[in-house]
C-alpha cells in the first residue's frame, strides 16, 4: 500500500521540492495551504490540494480527516503554538517532521551540534511576534514543542537547515551573487573573502525531510547543510565556474569598503563569525549532500530562466565601483 504524505505548505520553495522528492520516492502527496499561490502540481494526479489555513486548528483537523496521512512534513510553522497544535492534531501519524532552522541555535560555536549547542530562548512575547529578529527564537520554541510531543508519545522530529538555496528560491540571496558574477567581471566580497555562512541546497533539504520521516528518531533534531561549506569567495568562484564565465574576486576590508560608504554587513551571505552546522546525525541515516558544483550549476541555470536578480540585496554598484577605483590606485 502506498504511503500518503501531507505537506503543510508545498507550493513555493522548500515545500515545493519536498513534494517532488516524495513523489519521486513513491508517495501519494496532499498539500495543505491557502491556495493563494500557483500550484505547480495542479496537473499531477498523485497530488491533492486541501485549502486551509495552517494556523487554524479546524483546518488542520479537516486535512487530517480528508487525507489520513502516514507522514506530515510541516514547512510553514513559524510560531511554537503552530507546532503544538499540529503535533496534537497529527499525534497518531507515523512521523511528524517540523522544518526548524539553524538560526534556532543561541551559541556561536564551530560547528553547531544538535545535542550540544544551546538553543535560543523564546519568551511568550517572542513566541507571538512576527518580527524577523525573533525568527530564531520562534524556531527554537517550535523545537521544544517537538521534544515535548515526543515525550508524550508522538513520533515528532525536527530538521534544522541553514540558509537554503537552489531553484525557485524566492529569497534571492544567492541570486544577488549570481547576477553580480554574470553581469560584472570583478566582484567585491567583504573582508578577506573567508566569511563562512554554510548553505543548504534545497533538494538536499527535501531529501533530508523524507529520510528523517522514514528513519529518524522521535524527539531528535537533525541539522542539514552542504557537506562542503564554502567561503564567500569560494561561492563566487563556484558560481563563475557554473556560469562558464571568468570573474575576479576582489576582497575588500571594512576600511576599503568605507571609500564607497559601504560596510561588510550590507553584503548578503556575509557573516563575521562562521555559521557551520554538523550534519553527521543526518548522514548516519543515509542522507547525502549534492556535490556543490552540481548544486550550483542547477541554481545558475534556474536563475537564468527566472526573473530573479537579487536586486533587493544590492548595496549599490556605483558605491562598489568607488571601492574598486580606490583599490586600483593602491
Amino acid at each position: 500500500m502506498t504511503d500518503t504524505a501531507l505537506v503543510i505548505g508545498g507550493t513555493r520553495f522548500i515545500g515545493r521540492h519536498t513534494v517532488a522528492e516524495l513523489l519521486a520516492n513513491g508517495y501519494q502527496v496532499a498539500m495543505l495551504n491557502r491556495g493563494t499561490r500557483e500550484n505547480p502540481f495542479a496537473d499531477e494526479p498523485r497530488v491533492t490540494h486541501v485549502e486551509g489555513d495552517r494556523t487554524n486548528r479546524t483546518d488542520l483537523r479537516t486535512a487530517a480527516l480528508s487525507t489520513d496521512p502516514d507522514v506530515v512534513i510541516d514547512c510553514v510553522a513559524y510560531r511554537p503554538v503552530d507546532v503544538e497544535t499540529a503535533t496534537d492534531v497529527f499525534a497518531d501519524v507515523d512521523a511528524y517532521v517540523y522544518v526548524s532552522s539553524g538560526s534556532a541555535y543561541a551559541a556561536e560555536e564551530i560547528p553547531k551540534r544538535e545535542d550540544d549547542t544551546p538553543l535560543r530562548p523564546c519568551t511568550p512575547e517572542q513566541a507571538e511576534s512576527d518580527a524577523d529578529s525573533t525568527y530564531g527564537n520562534r524556531k527554537a520554541g517550535g523545537d521544544r514543542a517537538v521534544f515535548a510531543a515526543a515525550e508524550a508519545g508522538v513520533n515528532a522530529m525536527a530538521v534544522r537547515p541553514t540558509i537554503v538555496y537552489g531553484p525557485n528560491d524566492y529569497t534571492e540571496r544567492l541570486d544577488y551573487w549570481i547576477d553580480r558574477v554574470i553581469s560584472h567581471d570583478r566582484v567585491i566580497v567583504p573582508g578577506d573573502g573567508d566569511s563562512i555562512w554554510q548553505l543548504a541546497y534545497v533538494e538536499d533539504v527535501a531529501s533530508a525531510l523524507r529520510i528523517v520521516a522514514e528513519r529518524g528518531e522521535p524527539g531528535a533534531a537533525y541539522n542539514v547543510g552542504d557537506r562542503r561549506a564554502l567561503t564567500l569567495a569560494e561561492t563566487v568562484s563556484e558560481i563563475a565556474a557554473a556560469a562558464d564565465t571568468e570573474c575576479e574576486v576582489v576582497p575588500a576590508s571594512a576600511d576599503a569598503l568605507a571609500a564607497g560608504d559601504l560596510t561588510p554587513d550590507e553584503f548578503v551571505l556575509y557573516r563575521e563569525y562562521p555559521h557551520l552546522l554538523e550534519t553527521c546525525s543526518l548522514a548516519a541515516l543515509g542522507w547525502e549532500s549534492t556535490p556543490v558544483a552540481e548544486a550550483m550549476a542547477r541554481s545558475v541555470a534556474d536563475h537564468r530562466d527566472s526573473n530573479r536578480d537579487g536586486s533587493k540585496w544590492d548595496p549599490g554598484r556605483a558605491r562598489e565601483e568607488r571601492v574598486l577605483g580606490v583599490k586600483d590606485t593602491l
